[in-house]
């Protein structure tokens, strides 16, 4: 053993010495500059450098590029679209529908119709036959549905409008909810509900926890997921009668970015005007127009997640809260300073990678998350609609710590109503202008925003244009 140290030390030192003189030979390397700030040692960051040009960006008419253009159609549906330059242009159709609607009606009916969207129809014999329709133009489909809005859209090549448009047409109005369709959307409610009451991450819970003790037994305090006893119940004549009151033209408007608006006009008059819905009938018979009632309260639930891990570690023990207030509906001016605000709140989980860029310099991170190393997360979130909107904060901590955790958030909403710091109020406007700017450049961004916008309030302003108006 000792002869392998002392071969070991050896082969050591002689390679040692044969690097020095190997560098004796070529001499020291040569020096190399840094830009390390030598040159300007005293000149700050925030300071432009003596000498160098200052740079010229090149400018877009704001106006021209965020313009959008409205039509009405005899029968009441709008168009609208902003024109966006590229090959791809997202369109689809917007309608004024969703679970705050079924009051009168069993439970789960949005949930039902997203999952039925795109398939078979008059025109296609399937799914698949749509999807490989929308391949030919590089295109994608998807449908979402909210509390108060559902949702078809394609992107693809703009050059294949016209056959966007007729199978979007042809999707919302006439599809055939076959027996054979509605029974396998049935397995698959049943396998969300099943896999929502298993996830690790609680934050659509709670999201629906905290609107029905916001709204008891009202709009959007109603069921946006599907109970487990209304899955069997829902057949075809019970779709067709919710679809016959709500999905009338004069509730639907037509989006799009990266299109012509004369060619979507043009489109939409050949597919969306004249044509009769396969449940028979074109005029709203019962359409409920309740305004959303804040009624507050709490909503609890337990549940055992011991059994339920990634791996072979058990998920740790924590008990998670929302707390929320009313705040404003999207059609109110107060609703750009409520996003300020929820930027302002930001928060996150207490494990965050990065710097202030992911938020690191707002208050759930400085007051809560930083002094307070026993809680798991601290989050805000703000859900506005077309009359009335939510401001909450969601934590996570140890079961023992639940008292304290409720005081801390509780303290944070107080300081809502306390003086704000001009350098932090700064900051949220410019991250909410970020996020806003990164968000125009997607085109699904833009045409749902456009979409939102011309079927609740038919505004022509922006958020971003808003969001400078702040005092």
């Amino acid at each position: 053993m000792a002869a392998m140290v002392l071969a070991t030390a050896r082969l050591l030192l002689r390679g040692s010495g044969s690097w020095r003189r190997a560098r004796l030979r070529s001499g020291a390397p040569p020096h190399r500059p840094f830009s390390s700030g030598g040159a300007y040692p005293n000149i700050p960051l925030s300071s432009p450098l003596p000498g160098v040009p200052e740079p010229v960006f090149a400018t877009v008419d704001g106006q021209e590029k965020f313009e959008t253009k409205v039509t009405m159609l005899d029968n009441g549906l709008r168009v609208a679209s902003q024109n966006k330059f590229g090959q791809f242009c997202t369109v689809g159709i917007l309608v004024n529908s969703g679970s705050r609607y079924e009051a009168k009606y069993l439970s789960g009916i949005a949930h039902f119709l997203e999952k039925l969207a795109f398939s078979s129809t008059d025109r296609f014999n399937s799914k698949d036959e749509i999807l490989l329709t929308l391949e030919k133009h590089g295109g994608i489909c998807d449908c979402q549905t909210s509390r108060d809005t559902t949702m078809y859209a394609v992107s693809a090549d703009s050059k294949g409008l016209d056959t966007v448009v007729g199978l979007l047409a042809d999707v919302v109005l006439h599809p055939r909810l076959t027996d054979e369709e509605i029974e396998m959307t049935r397995m698959a409610v049943q396998f969300e509900l099943e896999d929502l009451d298993m996830r690790p991450d609680p934050e659509p819970l709670l999201t629906e926890m905290i609107h029905e003790a916001a709204y008891r037994e009202n709009t959007v305090g109603l069921h946006r997921f599907c109970p487990t006893e209304n899955i069997a119940k829902i057949d075809r004549e019970v779709l067709h009668s919710y679809l016959r009151n709500y999905y009338t033209p004069d509730r639907m408007v037509l989006a799009g970015v990266g299109v012509e608006h004369e060619h979507l006009v043009e489109c939409a008059r050949k597919y969306l005007l004249g044509t009769r819905p396969a449940w028979g009938c074109e005029r709203a018979v019962d359409v409920d127009r309740s305004v959303a009632q804040y009624t507050g309260g709490v909503v609890k639930l337990e549940r055992d997640m011991s059994n339920v891990s990634l791996g072979p570690a058990p998920f740790p023990e924590l008990t998670h809260i929302m707390i929320g207030l009313e705040s404003c509906s999207f059609l109110e001016e107060d609703f750009i300073p409520f996003a300020v605000l929820n930027m302002m709140m930001g928060g996150g989980g207490s494990f965050s990678a990065g710097g202030p860029g992911k938020g690191m310099f707002t208050r759930l991170y400085l007051n809560v998350l930083n002094r307070h190393h026993w809680m798991y997360n601290a989050t805000s979130y703000h859900h506005s609609y077309e009359d009335t909107g939510l401001l909450c904060v969601h934590a996570s901590a140890d079961p023992r710590q639940v008292r304290e955790m409720v005081e801390i958030l509780t303290k944070e909403f107080i300081l809502m109503a306390g003086t704000v710091d001009v350098v932090e109020l700064e900051r949220a406007k410019t991250q909410l202008m970020s996020m806003l700017m990164m968000n125009l450049e997607s085109r699904p961004v833009i045409f749902e925003d456009v979409g939102r916008q011309v079927l609740a309030t038919r505004s022509r302003k922006l958020p971003h244009e808003l969001c400078a108006l702040i005092p």
